[in-house]
């Protein structure tokens, strides 16, 4: 097994582009497979000697165990297409993954913020202070080009046309999209870089970052995911917004201001405009909960 998963995430990295993070939910997935064999089953050698029999037993055990739907159908997509690359390497005959049914997941509206509290998180950071300065430019991006955490920490300072006023984002599977800024995200990545010190002796892919640590090299996802927290703290916002929250916020903010479903779905870089169509959803949300509020007749009265 763990030959032919180490040839199906090799596969994954060098012909699908995979990024680290799809590479290593992979391969946790594979390890939970692992534990259930080695409780339940026994020693697995090769992908072929498993069948829907032994599939069908390792969901019962993710249920036992209390995975959440959205986990075991994650889990359950991650077999398909293992076995799918099984049967093109001609490892496997059949796809057993194919025949077991993923349980039904109900979408959650993503959360976001109101202007208000975009505006007082933005506004957070000291301008007095170099991290500050930093923080705010980060923050600024977030919210002007709805970057996922992964793509803002990778920019490097020749993607940002300042000209343009562009970002050159590279998304999952290295695919390339332009992130048009705003004004005040200019303005915060000007004062930014008039500061930012890279670390003379780093390697020119960590010296070139746009966003860098107080060591002068590339900052890290779990480093802005802690600077976030700090700055939620520091204003008294829900502590369940994550830099997610931020990208969120971005596409409710864009359709609640008359943009077009396609343009958004350009912005943040979605392969299918399905992935789009929740912040519709939330739009839509937001007019019955205004509608319900305000409207005389919108309630029955006792």
């Amino acid at each position: 097994m763990h030959v032919a998963e180490d040839r199906f995430l090799r596969y994954l990295q060098i012909e699908r582009n995979a990024s680290e993070l799809t590479l290593k939910s992979y391969a946790e997935d594979f390890g939970s497979l692992h534990d259930y064999l080695t409780q339940r089953v026994g020693h697995i050698t090769e992908p072929g000697q498993l069948g829907i029999s032994e599939l069908r037993g390792y969901v019962s055990y993710l249920n036992e165990c209390g995975y959440a739907k959205t986990t075991i159908a994650r889990r359950l997509a991650s077999l398909r297409s293992f076995f799918r690359f099984c049967q093109r390497e001609q490892l496997v005959e059949g796809n057993p993954a194919k025949a077991l049914r993923t349980p039904r997941v109900g979408r959650k509206l993503p959360k976001f913020l109101t202007t208000e509290q975009i505006v007082k998180l933005l506004e957070a950071p000291p301008a007095n202070e170099v991290d500050g300065l930093r923080d705010r430019a980060i923050l600024e991006t977030f919210y002007s080009a709805g970057l996922r955490v992964a793509e803002l920490v990778g920019l490097n300072l020749d993607d940002w046309d300042q000209d343009a006023q562009i970002l050159h984002v590279f998304g999952k599977g290295k695919k390339e999209r332009i992130a048009p800024l705003g004004k005040h995200a200019t303005k915060a990545l000007d004062n930014w870089v008039a500061v930012r010190k890279p670390e003379e002796a780093a390697p020119p892919q960590l010296k070139n970052a746009l966003f860098l640590n107080r060591f002068g090299t590339r900052l890290t996802t779990r480093s802005v995911g802690r600077m976030l927290e700090k700055y939620i703290q520091l204003t008294g916002l829900d502590q369940l917004i994550s830099p997610h929250t931020l990208r969120h916020t971005f596409a409710t903010h864009l359709l609640d201001g008359g943009a077009d479903l396609r343009s958004v779905q350009e912005m943040l870089g979605h392969k299918s405009l399905t992935t789009t169509q929740i912040y519709t959803h939330v739009s839509t949300q937001r007019l019955k909960d205004t509608y319900q509020q305000a409207h005389p007749h919108a309630k029955v009265q006792d």
